[in-house]
Formats: C-alpha cells, sequence, structure tokens
C-alpha cells in the first residue's frame, strides 16, 4: 500500500480515514504486523478504484491501474521535498 499511498500523494491518516480505522492499524498494516482482511482488501479496492485482483498483483501493477483522477500531480504528493544545495 506504500506505493499506492505515494502514488496518490495521500498519507497513512487519509487512507485510515478513508477506511475507518486508525492511523496506527495502517501503519501496522503496512509493516506486516497485522494483516490485511478481506473487508480491507473491498475497502481499498474502492478507496482507489482499482478492483482487489489488481491490488493483489503487486505494488507496481497496483499503481499502474490507477485511474489518472486518483494519481497526484507530483509523486508523493506534498510529502516529497527535494533541497537542492
Amino acid at each position: 500500500m506504500s506505493a499506492l499511498i505515494y502514488a496518490t500523494g495521500e498519507r497513512q491518516a487519509d487512507l485510515a480515514e478513508a477506511l475507518d480505522i486508525t492511523q496506527g492499524q495502517v501503519s501496522r498494516k503496512q509493516g506486516g504486523t497485522a494483516l490485511w482482511s478481506l473487508d480491507d482488501l473491498d475497502r481499498l479496492a474502492a478507496h482507489y478504484g482499482i478492483p482487489v485482483p489488481d491490488l493483489l498483483r503487486g505494488a507496481d501493477h497496483a499503481v499502474s491501474r490507477l485511474p489518472a483522477v486518483r494519481r497526484a500531480a507530483h509523486l508523493g504528493g506534498t510529502q516529497t521535498t527535494i533541497v537542492l544545495d
């Protein structure tokens, strides 16, 4: 899910709100210390606008299936800052 969060410019808190779980639960699920339920996958698919099988085929595939309206104008949204000296 990290790749989808990055590609859409969301934060874990945004995803947590969409899934009606806490940011901590999203963090644990992303980190592998908690499992994603089938209900979670259904809500994830609806949130990102892609079918569940596309979520399960890997990060690159899932990101490639994101509808254009869900993609951030700049990868990482406001989360990515590059400072050049």
